[in-house]
């Protein structure tokens, strides 16, 4: 191990790499397996040599056939997890056998924006609590599933639209979009306060015949004007879900930034500040509708008490003449005092985002050590193909890691030619978890390749309607796309190994203390590699996409490996309705 100075948080690092015994129970506790949401198992019985012999321990049948992401979370022998459209199961950790379950209504009347999946739940204080893409945050007995409280975390301000019309007709085809505020995150808890977040806010505008049953992926339009509203994270009561704080993702004062002309970590932006000034007082009001979802749980550091999460596109998407400035505080990582809600610091990976670069991927904690010094830092796999790594205590940034797709064109504006950009607005990394293995010293992280088309639009003016100048942003299927599994060194920040795969991955990483690293495939398929290599060591077929994170948990002196099964719709991998599980035999 290459770390050897001792400090509060040194002293937990210690404790997560010391040997495992394989026989002890333990289990998935919270959204990121530890309080570092590392995603590391300390269990060792399954291993390279013997990972080969995998058998299906159990699987459940959840009734619901659509995109499932969702993390289990395994507790005193029980297994909690959130399904598609907000259903609550808990299960034997043993046997998959249901002890309860939680049927969602889902209020007919509310604008659903973003998909029907959830990442997860949290338990604690005898409840479980779940947050709803009908932007609800509900706790349940843990015993029994009843309800105990309910709390709508928004009130009518569901999100701000204008007309567009003026694009039914084009070039293109129809178009769509909603500005509606749901929850897809697993919420966190901190003390007596549940933190849950909510997305959707970026306002998105797709094209409706490039949109089919099998994935939604059909270009992204960018249009100028006045649409969605801004995101927040909140804390609410554990025991009776009234808010305590409520912390915006976008700034009422200042939002417009400093008007920087390159990102922090030091690459030219193509901005016109001139004229994003001169806009500045005719779009005075643009932080109303400013977007910067909360789209991934956040993570809290155990002994300071701060909390850490992702931020989205500014709103209008990619469209940024309505929306002059740097757009603080979107496109960011974002530090908070879990206790009030209070500012403490942040991080914006890309000021005035016109490319959909959201932090996405939920970051992580740990320490490294910087000339001859301990510090303990925070990770975050970006949509722009780096891993940021800055001094969690103030920000400070540290190091971005090698690139681990392939990059071209980045930052580059539409054309009217039409502009390939990768990464794109998938990414890069989405929202899929990465797992750190402190001993080894290494993070691993899920991948996309998949070059877009970035086009400018001019619609001329036409029966009474004005000019339209607006953009497109559309995902190629026709040249080659892929996955990318990545070891980096978490010191130097280098590409220790990386794996191809077929398809691009969409999941999340789990890494055990037996050197394995597991990641699903959108073809249906869950693989187990070594850690120290990269070397394939074992795969199972599925009958749907594994486009969610695996755990791993130990119950009856056995390590178990579980994933929903469920596909991925927008991406187009064949959708499913189960919860699988493994264990040597």
């Amino acid at each position: 191990m290459r770390l050897t100075y001792v400090t509060p948080v040194g002293v937990l690092l210690m404790a997560l790499v010391l040997p495992a015994v394989s026989a002890i129970e333990m289990e998935w506790p919270v959204y990121g397996g530890d309080k570092l949401h590392q995603r590391h198992s300390k269990l060792d019985q399954i291993n390279k040599s013997n990972v080969s012999n995998l058998i299906e321990a159990w699987e459940f049948d959840t009734g619901i056939n659509d995109t499932f992401q969702a993390t289990p979370v395994v507790l005193d022998g029980v297994m909690y997890v959130s399904l598609p459209f907000n259903d609550v199961v808990a299960l034997d950790a043993a046997t998959g056998k249901q002890i309860w379950r939680y049927e969602h209504v889902l209020d007919e009347n509310y604008p659903i924006c973003c998909g029907p999946a959830n990442r997860g739940v949290a338990v604690a204080n005898g409840m479980v609590f779940t947050g709803t893409i009908d932007a609800r945050l509900i706790a349940l007995d843990s015993k029994t599933g009843e309800k105990r409280w309910e709390q709508r975390v928004i009130g009518e301000d569901h999100g701000i639209q204008e007309d567009v019309s003026t694009l039914t007709n084009n070039e293109l085809g129809s178009v769509s979009g909603t500005s509606g505020a749901g929850i897809n995150m697993a919420p966190m808890i901190y003390q007596d306060t549940v933190i849950i977040g909510i997305t959707g806010v970026g306002y998105g505008l797709h094209l409706d015949d490039e949109a089919d049953a099998a994935s939604a992926l059909g270009a992204v339009v960018g249009i100028a004007g006045k649409y969605g509203r801004r995101g927040f994270m909140a804390g609410y009561d554990i025991n009776t879900g009234e808010q305590k704080w409520q912390f915006d993702t976008i700034k009422a004062s200042g939002w417009e930034g400093s008007f920087v002309t390159e990102t922090a970590d030091g690459i030219t932006l193509p901005r016109n500040i001139e004229a994003e000034k001169a806009a500045l007082a005719e779009h005075a009001d643009a932080w109303r509708y400013g977007g910067a979802s909360a789209w991934s749980t956040p993570v809290i550091d155990p002994y300071t008490g701060i909390l850490h999460f992702g931020t989205g596109n500014p709103s209008p998407q990619m469209e940024g003449s309505s929306r002059p400035g740097d757009n603080l505080y979107s496109s960011s990582l974002l530090a908070l005092d879990a206790s009030s809600g209070d500012y403490r610091w942040h991080y914006q990976q890309v000021p005035h985002d016109s490319w959909g670069y959201d932090v996405a991927s939920p970051p992580v904690l740990f320490e490294i050590s910087v000339r001859g010094q301990p510090i303990p830092a925070i990770g975050q796999a970006g949509k722009t193909g780096w891993f940021y790594v800055h001094d969690r205590r103030n920000g400070r940034f540290l190091y971005k890691s090698e690139a681990f797709v392939p990059q071209k064109n980045m930052f580059a504006l539409p054309s009217a030619d039409g502009t390939i950009i990768y990464p794109g607005v998938m990414g890069g990394a989405n929202w899929s978890p990465v797992s750190v293995d402190s001993r080894r010293r290494l993070v691993f992280i899920p991948g996309i390749h998949w070059p877009v088309e970035y086009k400018l639009h001019q619609q001329p003016a036409a029966d009474g309607e004005p000019a339209l100048r607006y953009s497109s942003m559309s995902p190629l299927n026709t040249v080659g796309k892929y996955g990318l599994l990545t070891a980096i060194d978490l010191d130097s920040g280098k590409i220790v190994w990386q794996v191809k795969t077929e398809n691009p991955l969409i999941g999340g990483v789990l890494s055990t203390a037996s050197g394995l690293v597991f990641v699903g495939e959108g073809k249906g398929e869950l693989m187990a590699f070594d850690a120290d290599s990269g070397e394939k060591r074992w795969s199972a077929t599925t009958e749907a996409g594994v486009n969610a994170p695996p755990i791993s948990y130990s119950i009856n002196g056995k390590q178990h490996i579980a994933v929903a099964v469920g596909g991925n719709r927008l991406f187009g991998f064949k959708t499913g309705q189960k919860i699988k599980v493994w264990r040597l035999p």
